[in-house]
C-alpha cells in the first residue's frame, strides 16, 4: 500500500514534519510512505492560475497515485495554517486529486489539546464540494507538548503513544481498503438500483407526482388513509394513529423509512429540519431517493442499498464526524424484512451516541483514557478499547443520509 504524508506547514522547522518523518521511519512494515512538502506552492490566487505549474502538478500526481493521504497540521489561531489552506485551494480549483481519496488527519502542538480545533476545521474543508475526500472518522491523534515528545533521533519517546499510533494506522489501512473496494465493486454483480423510483410495488400510491411538496396530503386523500383517533392493529398491539405518531416521535433517534422501490415515505417529524442531525423536511416525503441526495453521492447510496437488498449486509453503520467534537453521530441503515424475509426497504436511524456514553461512564464511575488524569496526551479522547483492534464500521456513504 502506498501512502503520502502532506506536511501542513511551510516552516523550515516543523514538529508536524517530524511527526510524519517518524511515521516514515517507524512503520515501514505497514506501507510505503512519501512526504510531500507545500513550501514551494504559490499562494492561491484565482486571477493568477498556477494549476499547471510543476509544484502544484507534482503534488497532484503523487496524491492521485497514492492509496491514501495523511495530513499533519499545526494549529494557528484555532485553525489550519494559511499555507495548508492555500495548498488545498490549488488541489480543488481545476484539479481534484483528493476526491474520493481516504485521508487521515493528525497534528502536533505545544499544548495539551494538540491541534483539535484545526483538525476539526481541516475535516470540514476536506469534505467540502470540490475537495471531496473521505476523511477517516472518529479517531484522532493529538500530539500535545510536542517539544518534549521526541528524542534526539526524532523518535517519539512514549511507547503508549507509539502503540496507539500504530493501532490508528492499522485502522486507517483497513479504511483505505474498504474505500478501494467501492471503486472495485462489480456493479453488474448486483442489479442496479432505480434511485428515481420509476417503478412501482404493491404499496406504491399511483397517479401522484413523487416530487410534489404536498405528496403526503395528496396520497392520504387518494387512499383514504386513517388518522387521528382511528385505531390501527399492529403485530402485538392496538394504537390510534395519534398514539403511534407520539410513540415514534418520542424515540431518542431520528427515524427514516424508504421502501423497496427507493421512495422516501416517512420520518419521525419531531424537530425542524435545521435542528436535526440529518435534516429532513416535510416536502421531501414521497420523493425518490435520487431527489434526496446530491448526485455525487449516488454511487455510495446505491452501494448501501444493494448490500442491504441482496442480504450481504443486514445493517450498515456510518460515523459522520461533521457535527463537532461534542457529538458522536452515527447513521445506521438496517434492512427491513416482511414476515417471509423479503426485503421491504430501509430503516435509517440516526443518533448521537455521546450522551449515552457519558451516562454509562457516570453510572459505572469510569472515564475515557486521555482525560485530565491521564499522562498520555497524544491520544486525547481515545480509550483503551481502541488499542484492542476493535473498530467501528467505516464511513462508506461519507455523510450522505438517506433523505437529507
Amino acid at each position: 500500500m502506498k501512502l503520502v504524508g502532506l506536511v501542513g506547514s511551510n516552516a523550515e522547522y516543523s514538529y508536524n514534519r517530524m511527526l510524519l518523518e517518524f511515521i516514515s521511519k517507524e512503520f515501514t512494515d505497514l506501507f510505503d510512505f512519501e512526504l510531500l512538502e507545500i513550501d514551494q506552492l504559490p499562494l492561491f490566487n484565482q486571477s493568477d492560475d498556477q494549476t499547471q505549474s510543476e509544484p502544484v502538478q507534482s503534488i497532484s500526481r503523487k496524491i492521485l497515485a497514492a492509496d491514501g493521504v495523511i495530513i499533519a497540521t499545526p494549529e494557528h489561531n484555532r485553525t489550519i495554517p494559511p499555507a495548508l489552506k492555500s495548498a488545498i485551494e490549488w488541489l480543488s480549483y481545476k484539479i481534484h486529486p483528493m476526491e474520493d481519496k481516504p485521508v487521515l488527519v493528525m497534528g502536533a502542538s505545544y499544548y495539551d489539546q494538540g491541534t483539535s480545533r484545526s483538525q476539526l476545521h481541516l475535516r470540514q474543508i476536506l469534505e467540502s464540494p470540490g475537495v471531496g475526500a473521505y476523511t477517516f472518522p472518529g479517531n484522532e491523534f493529538l500530539l500535545g507538548e510536542v517539544k518534549d515528545a521526541f528524542d534526539n533521533n526524532g523518535m517519539i519517546k512514549d511507547q503508549k503513544t507509539v502503540a496507539f499510533l500504530r493501532n490508528l494506522l492499522l485502522k486507517f489501512i483497513r479504511f483505505v481498503e474498504v474505500i478501494a473496494s467501492f471503486e472495485e465493486v462489480d456493479q453488474e454483480s448486483l442489479p442496479a438500483e432505480d434511485l428515481n423510483a420509476t417503478g412501482s410495488i404493491e404499496t406504491t400510491i399511483e397517479g401522484i407526482d413523487k416530487d410534489a411538496e404536498d405528496w403526503v396530503e395528496q396520497a392520504a386523500e387518494k387512499v383514504e388513509a386513517v388518522e387521528g383517533d382511528t385505531y390501527v392493529k399492529l403485530d402485538r398491539g392496538i394504537l390510534t394513529v395519534d398514539q403511534l405518531n407520539s410513540f415514534l416521535n418520542s424515540m431518542p433517534m431520528e427515524l427514516t423509512y424508504a421502501d423497496s422501490n427507493n421512495q422516501f415515505l416517512y420520518y419521525n417529524h419531531h424537530k425542524d429540519g435545521e435542528d436535526m442531525l440529518a435534516d429532513r423536511y416535510p416536502r421531501q416525503v414521497g420523493s425518490p431517493l435520487a431527489s434526496c441526495h446530491p448526485e455525487r453521492t449516488y454511487n455510495n447510496v446505491e452501494w448501501v442499498i444493494q448490500q442491504l437488498r441482496s442480504g450481504k449486509l443486514d445493517v450498515f453503520k456510518i460515523h459522520v464526524p461533521t457535527h463537532g467534537p461534542n457529538k458522536y453521530v452515527v447513521h445506521n441503515y438496517a434492512a427491513m424484512k416482511d414476515k417471509d424475509g423479503n426485503y421491504v426497504g430501509i430503516n435509517e436511524y440516526v443518533l448521537d451516541l455521546k450522551p449515552t456514553i457519558d451516562w454509562y461512564l457516570k453510572q459505572t464511575n469510569q472515564e475515557l483514557v486521555g482525560g485530565p488524569e491521564d499522562s498520555v496526551d497524544a491520544v486525547s479522547g481515545a480509550t483503551e478499547k481502541s488499542e484492542s483492534g476493535d473498530t467501528d464500521e467505516v464511513d462508506g456513504v461519507s455523510g450522505a443520509s438517506m433523505s437529507s
